[in-house]
């Protein structure tokens, strides 16, 4: 994984900035994720409440390339996402484990992330590889949006558990950032 010694500590954008996730960002973070309407469609409904939370929360930290989402006006955090290693690809950039407050579905705020995101990946690879729950209609309709492509779905382990997963691949040549 050459990339992840690359792995900078932050990103700016125009109105957002990506930050490293630390321990100190765990009160923030939950306040953020704590509307249940940001978790419903998603396997893990129940991420609003504080014991699943901070499971997730956990995982973020110990697993590395987790980023906190804050407003650059103001501070205010509106969420977080992660690279990782693809598991069915190895030294590959996979982008996952985001969220966003209800607020900024759809808006500018998810275009400038998206476009962060993307924009440092497919400065080190020619591809980036997201996974999704087979249930999680949104973020299949999101993802193909950017003009991602379904590969296949494998059982695969991700976030230390095992599961039937989507694996989507979008192209630097065919993202439509």
């Amino acid at each position: 994984m050459t990339w992840v010694a690359d792995l900078p500590t932050r990103i700016v954008g125009a109105t957002l900035e990506l930050r490293s996730l630390t321990e100190a960002d765990r009160d923030e973070l939950f306040k953020a994720a704590s509307d249940p309407g940001i978790w419903a469609g998603h396997p893990a409904s129940n991420r609003h409440e504080h014991a699943a939370f901070t499971s997730y929360f956990d995982h973020l930290l110990a697993s590395g390339g987790a980023f906190v989402v804050r407003k650059r006006d103001g501070g205010q955090v509106i969420g977080c996402s992660r690279f990782y290693e693809p598991p069915e690809t190895p030294g590959g950039i996979a982008i996952g484990s985001t969220f966003l407050v209800c607020e900024a579905w759809g808006g500018a705020a998810n275009r400038e992330l998206k476009a962060l995101m993307l924009g440092w990946a497919f400065e080190r690879q020619d591809h980036v590889w997201l996974h999704i729950d087979p249930d999680n209609v949104r973020s299949q309709r999101a993802t193909a949006k950017l003009g991602a492509r379904l590969v296949t779905t494998a059982e695969l382990v991700l976030a230390g558990k095992r599961g039937l997963r989507q694996c989507w691949r979008l192209d630097r040549r065919d993202f439509m950032g």
